[in-house]
């Protein structure tokens, strides 16, 4: 297939580094040429060492750096594309603004996607001229990593849609699971819940973050406890889902203060190098100093 990716950053990349390892042909677009660059670097970084790793070939790595392009155009970025997938940021007038545009460059058979974690894919297709070829592919970070990939159907999407979604998410390598566009979906709904659960533990002194971290970690063999996955997914792209899902669901989704204050400070996690933890080399070294939740000052 011929997909395009609409936004080079951290999600965009990874989406495209997949897509193009599983064999598509692919082009990735951005309004930056240095953020479509650090893209392409990126993804050729992560398929060299997929090399070196054993998932991959020399051959098949080559062959993937050869179907993969990076481009400013819109027009040439959409030209043939048999599946389109959005990842520019969380912001639903941005999405549908995106979602139209794209439609006028493409052909009425191709799928536009977006990768929403979990903004309505209804108010986002409902952009379109024909919304039935809609559906959410909501992968997750880091997307080569990652083994599920929520297969969103919209209130418009058709049967074919959703199929072909499905076998593209299959072709992946990826494991799909299809839920209906309700708030949050199913991974975000659940994975915000216990995050936001996590941080009022934390206000409430009941234990330390990393002492919260261990007990899923180890107690239900989560991979990272909830205020890690905090870190790394962004701790003002958690406060806007959790602003989204307290609207539409009520007050048990309610953003912590302390999730309020250290995105106010600019501490939103492993992208800046601090959030609950503090961070070098992409790993978490220790726990950030944070004066207002000190849990010696509070047991």
């Amino acid at each position: 297939m011929r997909v395009t990716v609409i936004g080079a950053g951290t999600m965009g990349a990874g989406i495209a580094h997949v897509c193009a390892a599983a064999g598509h042909d692919v082009s990735i677009r951005d309004i930056e040429p240095n953020v479509v660059m650090d893209a392409i670097d990126t993804i050729t970084n992560r398929l060299s060492a997929g090399v070196e790793r054993g998932y991959l070939t020399a051959a098949e790595k080559e062959q993937a750096v050869d179907d993969l392009d990076g481009t400013t155009d819109l027009d040439s970025a959409l030209e043939g594309a048999d599946l389109v997938i959005e990842a520019v940021p969380e912001d639903l007038e941005l999405k549908r603004e995106t979602f139209a545009d794209t439609e006028d460059h493409v052909d009425e058979e191709t799928i536009i996607a977006t990768n929403t974690s979990s903004m309505s894919v209804s108010s986002i297709a409902a952009a379109l001229k024909h919304p039935e070829r809609s559906v959410g592919l909501h992968f997750f970070n880091p997307p080569h990593k990652m083994g599920l990939i929520e297969v969103v159907l919209a209130d418009q999407t058709d049967e074919e849609t959703a199929d072909r979604a499905e076998e593209f998410v299959d072709g992946l390598g990826k494991e799909p699971v299809v839920v209906t566009d309700t708030p949050g979906f199913a991974s975000s709904r659940l994975g915000v819940a216990l995050g936001v659960e996590a941080m009022r533990m934390v206000e409430n002194g009941v234990a330390s973050v990393e002492d919260i971290d261990a007990a899923m970690e180890l107690g239900y063999n989560h991979p990272v406890g909830p205020l890690e996955l905090t870190d790394r997914v962004g701790l003002d792209v958690r406060l806007d889902i959790c602003e989204y899902l307290h609207e539409e669901l009520g007050d048990r989704f309610e953003p912590p203060e302390i999730l309020r204050e250290k995105v106010e400070k600019g501490d939103t996690g492993k992208k800046v190098g601090r959030g609950f933890y503090v961070w070098e080399g992409g790993e978490p070294k220790d726990v950030a100093d944070d004066e207002d939740y000190d849990i010696e000052d509070v047991i």
